[in-house]
């Protein structure tokens, strides 16, 4: 892909059942869901219009016996996967699974930062640019936020592996600030301190609907839970988060 080195690319949900999480996540957002032909692995891709926004792996009993449990896991570009690999260590985190090539698709990595939050780093063997994060477009990654146990040593992190930088600040209160990201011109998310109610620091995804109040909705109709929310934010929005049938970690942002 063309993008520039450091933009989220894609988004990836680790599911026990990728039909059933394909049905919740089809009626929450609004996603049509379409099977991968990738051989050997149950894969889904979940599309707005001709977008891909992310897709659901089905995690095997193998995957399962290692530790995997259901979870959103966001893709950041990079120039050059296997040299990003080599800077994630370099710089106190680890990296899961090498370097791997997926046939058609591209090249990429498992990695885990020095706080142990989990992401991968990928290079699209496409020409086209990646569009699952826009902020604006229903079905798409609107806002990425990172809960982080040290939010300074996070931004050291990921402003040498991806050029992010703390573009400014909202006053949290006893929670601390609220620390936007910027890359390349644009507010792509924020990190804060990890919240007491939160059990380790981990990587929020924040996908576009239409309506919030309906979204709430139909997650609690489908057998999803509310945790957080509904709550405005500063531009006008409303974001709420929770936990899919699978106990996957969700967040919605949208109109009232």
């Amino acid at each position: 892909m063309s993008n520039r080195h450091g933009t989220p690319i894609w988004y990836e949900l680790f599911a026990t059942s990728g039909e059933d999480a394909g049905a919740f996540y089809g009626k929450v957002v609004g996603w049509r869901v379409e099977q991968s032909a990738t051989p050997g692995v149950d894969y889904r891709m979940l599309m707005t219009g001709d977008r891909g926004t992310g897709g659901i792996l089905q995690l095997t009993d193998d995957m399962t016996a290692a530790g995997a449990r259901p979870a959103w896991f966001g893709y950041i570009g990079v120039d050059d996967v296997d040299a990003a690999a080599e800077k994630v260590k370099a710089l106190g985190g680890e990296v899961h699974v090498p370097p791997t090539d997926i046939p058609g698709v591209g090249r990429f990595a498992f990695c885990v930062d020095p706080q142990g939050v989990m992401f991968y780093v990928m290079r699209g063997s496409s020409d086209q640019n990646s569009q699952a994060y826009d902020r604006g477009l229903v079905g798409a990654c609107g806002w990425n936020e990172l809960y982080a146990a040290d939010p300074a040593a996070a931004f050291d992190f990921y402003g040498q592996m991806f050029g992010w930088e703390k573009v400014g600040e909202m006053d949290m209160g006893p929670m601390g600030t609220y620390d936007f990201i910027g890359h390349a011109g644009d507010q792509i998310g924020a990190i804060m301190r990890n919240p007491p109610q939160s059990p380790m620091p981990h990587w929020n995804y924040y996908f576009r609907v239409e309506s919030i109040d309906a979204a709430r909705a139909v997650v609690e109709a489908e057998g999803g839970t509310i945790a957080m929310g509904p709550h405005q934010v500063p531009t006008g929005d409303y974001v709420i988060g929770g936990f899919d049938p699978q106990g996957a970690n969700f967040c919605l942002v949208g109109g009232k």
